[in-house]
């Protein structure tokens, strides 16, 4: 298994999801596949276009024998780039635990709370990794604090094994 692998990828727009991605081939995948990953699409990286910015993501299978990992919109535009641009992708295996950034607001809320924190571990890691993106995606500390205590809660009230995003999002009531 390679840890990191450079290469060369265009950049494409998914209309139907709209967004847009960079293509990662299957020759690519396997080099980066571990032992504990289910498949060679089950992989979350480090990336990096055109030496910019670094920032985490999952590969997703496209088909063909095809992944792609998506690019923001905000990343494109600081970096000039477009869709149908040729970038150089650099991949670099994201062992930490959760692929993202773990935001200090909810591990104060996890560390007050045992409940809620025994909650969210019991929670597999993809709707894990939903609770932080979902809380990092404000820049104020006051808002990040509270998107947690109202994940938190809402999955406290939330009977173990139902555990749906309209739910911990306060959408509607658990069932």
């Amino acid at each position: 298994m390679e840890k990191e692998v450079t290469f060369e990828s265009e950049i494409f727009d998914y209309n139907s999801l709209k967004l847009h991605y960079i293509e990662i081939d299957e020759s690519v995948l396997t080099k980066t596949k571990s032992d504990d990953d289910k498949t060679i699409y089950n992989q979350r990286f480090i990336i990096q276009i055109n030496n910019s910015e670094r920032w985490q993501a999952g590969a997703v299978a496209l088909g063909e024998g095809k992944g792609y990992i998506t690019v923001k919109k905000a990343i494109l535009k600081k970096n000039g780039l477009r869709v149908g641009d040729t970038v150089t992708v650099h991949l670099e295996k994201d062992e930490s635990e959760f692929g993202m950034e773990f935001p200090e607001e909810l591990k104060e809320v996890l560390h007050q709370d045992p409940e809620g924190e025994r909650r969210f571990n019991l929670l597999p890691k993809g709707k894990q990794r939903y609770i932080l993106y979902y809380i990092c995606q404000v820049k104020s500390s006051q808002k990040r604090i509270e998107r947690a205590l109202m994940l938190i809660t809402n999955l406290q009230k939330t009977p173990e094994g139902k555990e749906e995003f309209r739910v911990l999002l306060g959408k509607e009531p658990s069932k």
